[in-house]
């Protein structure tokens, strides 16, 4: 079940581990509305819940679903050990640096890590 967390002032919406893997982007969709009519501003996705094309840059998925909370003004948070994909794709690994240097969509391994980046006020998109 998915739960609406307040962490350091900010609302954020996260999903449950177990649950239908996001696999395009109009699952992003319905999480973003989802999200929204809870009134967060940041979505966490547990790794395990995102399909592995997700983590193919060729599927172009994780392009699309990043764009996607982008243009809607949403945070995205993808949580957990994505240590196996990256260490197979030095693409995946350029693109998971670069997220992490923003302000909007963040890799990281876990909540501890999102709050230390909340407190600090990187997370006030």
């Amino acid at each position: 079940m998915s739960t609406l967390l307040t962490i350091h002032d900010v609302p954020v919406f996260t999903c449950a581990p177990d649950g239908d893997a996001i696999r395009c982007e109009a699952d992003a969709l319905d999480l973003i509305g989802n999200a929204g009519y809870e009134g967060a501003r940041w979505v966490v996705i547990p790794a395990e819940r995102l399909d592995d094309t997700f983590f193919r840059l060729s599927s172009r998925v994780a392009g699309d679903i990043v764009q996607k909370f982008a243009t809607y003004g949403m945070g995205l948070v993808v949580l957990g050990d994505i240590t196996p994909h990256t260490e197979a794709s030095s693409a995946l690994r350029d693109f998971v640096r670069e997220c992490n240097r923003g302000r909007q969509t963040w890799f990281l391994a876990d909540i501890e890590e999102l709050r230390d980046r909340l407190r600090s006020g990187t997370g006030t998109n």
